[in-house]
């Protein structure tokens, strides 16, 4: 089995996901990042999430590891065959993802904190969407550890090179930054 972790993520300034509430404030909904983001999920053989990440309309079609600690293990997610409520602590993720019926390919991990936290160590690429004019004073962040260290750092320290900036809207000057293992 060869997977390849892929993480999507759009910050504030700060490194937020969320705001205080663990909501995702307007400024931080980028169509262009929107897009991307629908791509990679269009690519990805299946998604990993904590239980608390919002609910897309494709979300139902999509092989999904919803993380957990509610359970000792796995365990069916309700009546959806395509989904799969994981505990990262119960069983390795390789092994879950198995279970969920995927053999292979890229996996999307979709966050939150905690999720994108836990992936630093096998990420072989992270998309990283900044959005430099929003910041989120004691919101959510990305990683754990932001804002005391960048989201960039804590990617450089896993490992992770960055690529080219790529503008995703030229006029709030907002860019992705794909990060990658092994990259000079």
């Amino acid at each position: 089995m060869l997977y390849r972790f892929i993480g999507y993520a759009i910050v504030s300034e700060d490194g937020m996901l969320a705001d205080i509430a663990g909501v995702i404030p307007p400024s931080l909904i980028v169509k262009a990042d929107q897009e991307f983001f629908m791509r990679g999920l269009d690519a990805a053989a299946a998604l990993v999430h904590g239980r608390n990440s919002a609910e897309q309309p494709t979300s139902p079609l999509r092989r999904r590891l919803i993380a957990t600690r509610k359970i000792p293990a796995t365990a069916p997610a309700g009546d959806n065959p395509n989904a799969l409520l994981w505990n990262p602590q119960g069983v390795p993720v390789d092994d879950a993802l198995n279970r969920l019926g995927v053999q292979g390919g890229d996996i999307a991990i979709i966050g939150g904190t905690d999720i994108f936290g836990a992936f630093l160590p096998r990420y072989d690429v992270f998309h990283l969407t900044r959005v430099p004019d929003v910041v989120l004073p004691s919101g959510r962040p990305v990683f754990p550890g932001v804002p005391a260290q960048s989201p960039e750092t804590l990617l450089k320290t896993a490992g992770l090179a960055p690529g080219m900036a790529q503008s995703l809207d030229p006029e709030r000057g907002i860019t992705v930054v794909s990060w990658r293992r092994g990259e000079a």
